[in-house]
């Protein structure tokens, strides 16, 4: 039987996720097929609590955490994952801060900055992830950018204080 580290480790070294895609491939797709399709995101940003959504997710275990700090290669793939979500998101990441993209930020946040939208458990689980997987600096450049500029500015009164909760949680 291949362990949640295994599948993790595997995914993240070039092989396939439950649905026989690889992570290039996901990384490749247009922003509608990443809002349509509901079911990567557990792979590219794995943790270490069950999906309520798609059993049989991968979990982050000990194992994988070890994989990723012994392996630079399988951070550098989750670095390129955390840049492809932040543009699906209309964000950018600039040296070591995350902020709004001001050519991309509107039309993006028609998707997602809205009360209530997946995208905010989506945005919780890459933060958790980036955090268990070593990006730390990543994951709290996001929940800075999240708390800060969108909470405080076009996303005020669009967030749920219960997402904020959560976001606020997200990085140790």
């Amino acid at each position: 039987m291949t362990t949640d580290a295994d599948r993790v480790v595997s995914f993240f070294s070039g092989g396939r996720d439950a649905e026989g895609r690889s992570l290039d491939e996901i990384l490749g797709w247009n922003d509608e097929r990443m809002e349509a399709i509901h079911d990567y995101i557990q792979w590219v940003f794995p943790t270490r609590q069950p999906s309520g959504v798609i059993p049989g997710a991968p979990l982050v275990t000990d194992a994988t955490v070890r994989a990723f700090a012994a392996d630079d290669r399988l951070t550098e793939r989750l670095r390129l994952a955390f840049e492809r979500m932040l543009q699906f998101y209309g964000l950018q990441r600039i040296e070591d801060r995350v902020e709004m993209d001001a050519t991309r930020f509107s039309s993006r946040a028609r998707v997602w900055l809205a009360p209530g939208n997946h995208n905010h458990l989506r945005l919780t689980r890459i933060m958790d992830s980036l955090s268990t997987l070593g990006l730390v600096r990543e994951a709290r450049a996001l929940q800075r950018c999240l708390l800060e500029d969108v909470c405080n500015g076009p996303g005020k009164g669009r967030v749920m204080p219960r997402t904020i909760e959560f976001w606020s949680r997200a990085c140790p």
